[in-house]
């Protein structure tokens, strides 16, 4: 019987393909020290930047010890800087460190909505483990130029004073700066409870803040109905550094798979201060030379890379969205500060909020003169583009008059009633928290403003005066509401018809 080569071969290659020795082949390394929550380990020659590592502890399952996390932050010639994503307990000179082959990645999908995760993904509210089948890499590269589409599509955010003149579009990175307690968070929590209903998905990343106030923020959510399309993010001041450093920008994975899948999503990252004092904890640990502040030379990128992910996605890219809100507190309003004009530089504007506005009553307490949208009009409905150029105006006009109304008594009858138009607008736009309007509500108020159907209502009377109009306009007046909720366009019938209800209204409550 002949034997064929190519036979034995054949049967040689598939006995080899099958066996197995047993041996599995893994990259270890040694932990050459460790404190500060920063090891520096040696022999992981073939590590990733941005990997994840595991913690074996010599000492057996001691708590912090098999299974704790740390990331390959710097990679030197001898060694590699790994930044600990817990406590390090248990964790020593001598352990071994493995390699999981994988980037600090998070899961994320539609599973996560009114879940409270921490930056990798892990649940903290006791509501059982994550659903999700889907994981997206922490750190991303940002959409193109060539990817993307401008901004048009406006994010009502409910605030008149915002919506009206420092409009917001889906994509677009609107940074909300000012002191400590001026009303930052109030304004981005109003913001995720006006989007009920809009199909956009919230992201919020509670950085660096206290842990009663990052429950306090998902019991509002909660009692308003928000947490149903919202994630919450926590990484509060007691945790490890890189976990804040990490925050953001799992933040930004997760609505990314929004944004990708042809959906809307808003991030809000509050607040990025803390972030970069976190980034610039684990730098001087890792020994990277400091630079002004202490900061480190890329603490720049550190946020132009998290805010860049931001778009709105050409059509034919599913045209999704994902709209960024940062959050910066200043030192005693001092927007030149080294981290406050970074961020201003790689946002679209910034919602600036005044701590002596604040405490003379005006709420929210948005400086209209030192805030911006370098999207503009283009954010915002027709509607809203009509009536907002006059109220721009008058109020800068009335800023002005009032500076110089201070030296003197006697004016002349256009600069009162300039005083008493402008007056008048500013109880307008103040506004109540956890109380977003509607669009024809915005809409209606700001025009019979600026028409000056309301210069001789008393000016105490005023928030009363609206209160009761968009009362008045729900029940007499149902067609406009809905017209201009539907249509987002102010026709000159509406105009004639806000005229009349506002002249009816006007007569019944001066009488009243």
């Amino acid at each position: 019987m002949a034997l064929r080569p190519e036979e034995i071969t054949s049967i040689l290659k598939q006995e080899i393909k099958q066996f197995e020795t047993g041996i599995k082949m893994e990259s270890m390394g040694t932990i050459l020290s460790v404190g500060d929550g920063i090891a520096r380990v040696y022999g992981l020659d073939d590590c990733m930047a941005g990997e994840l590592l595991e913690f074996s502890a010599s000492g057996g399952p001691a708590s912090g010890g098999p299974g704790e996390l740390g990331i390959a932050l710097n990679l030197e010639e001898s060694n590699v800087g790994v930044v600990l994503c817990g406590e390090g307990k248990g964790i020593k000179e001598g352990d071994t460190v493995k390699r999981t082959n994988r980037i600090a990645s998070i899961p994320v999908g539609k599973g996560l909505l009114g879940r409270v995760i921490d930056p990798l993904g892990r649940p903290l509210d006791g509501k059982g483990p994550i659903v999700s089948t889907e994981t997206r890499p922490i750190e991303f590269k940002a959409p193109g130029v060539l990817s993307r589409q401008s901004v048009k599509e406006p994010l009502q955010t409910g605030i008149k004073a915002i919506d009206g003149m420092i409009p917001i579009g889906r994509g677009q990175r609107e940074l909300i700066i000012g002191d400590r307690q001026t009303g930052k968070t109030a304004i981005a929590i109003d913001t995720i409870i006006n989007q009920k209903g809009k199909d956009v998905y919230c992201v919020y990343v509670a950085t660096g803040q206290k842990t009663s106030t990052v429950l306090s923020v998902v019991k509002t959510l909660e009692k308003y109905g928000a947490m149903e399309y919202t994630v919450v993010v926590s990484a509060p001041a007691d945790v490890a550094a890189t976990l804040q450093y990490l925050s953001p920008y799992s933040g930004a994975a997760v609505g990314e798979f929004f944004m990708y899948n042809g959906m809307h999503a808003l991030a809000i990252y509050d607040d990025l201060t803390k972030h970069a004092a976190a980034y610039r904890e684990l730098s001087l640990l890792l020994r990277r030379p400091p630079g002004r502040e202490a900061f480190p030379g890329d603490v720049f990128y550190l946020h132009s890379r998290l805010l860049e992910r931001a778009a709105k996605m050409r059509d034919d890219l599913k045209g999704g969205s994902l709209t960024a809100l940062p959050i910066i507190e200043t030192q005693a309003g001092d927007v030149s500060g080294y981290i406050p004009t970074n961020v201003i530089s790689i946002t679209d504007g910034q919602i600036y909020l005044e701590t002596d506005l604040f405490y003379s009553g005006v709420r929210p307490a948005v400086n209209v003169g030192l805030s911006v949208s370098r999207v503009g009009g283009n954010a915002q409905t027709k509607a809203m583009k009509k009536v907002a150029g006059k109220l721009r105006l008058d109020l800068a006009q009335y800023r002005e008059l009032a500076a110089f109304a201070q030296f003197g008594s006697d004016m002349d009858k256009s600069t009162r009633d300039q005083l008493n138009r402008g007056s008048r607008l500013v109880e307008v736009l103040k506004q109540g928290q956890y109380m977003p309007n509607s669009l024809a509500q915005q809409v209606s108020i700001i025009y019979i403003a600026t028409k000056g159907a309301i210069d001789d209502v008393p000016l105490e009377k005023v928030q009363a005066f609206e209160k009761g109009f968009h009362q008045f306009l729900k029940e007499k007046y149902p067609d406009v509401v809905n017209e201009i909720d539907k249509n987002k366009e102010l026709t000159d019938s509406l105009t004639q018809r806000l005229d009349r209800a506002a002249s009816e209204f006007k007569a019944q409550f001066l009488k009243g």
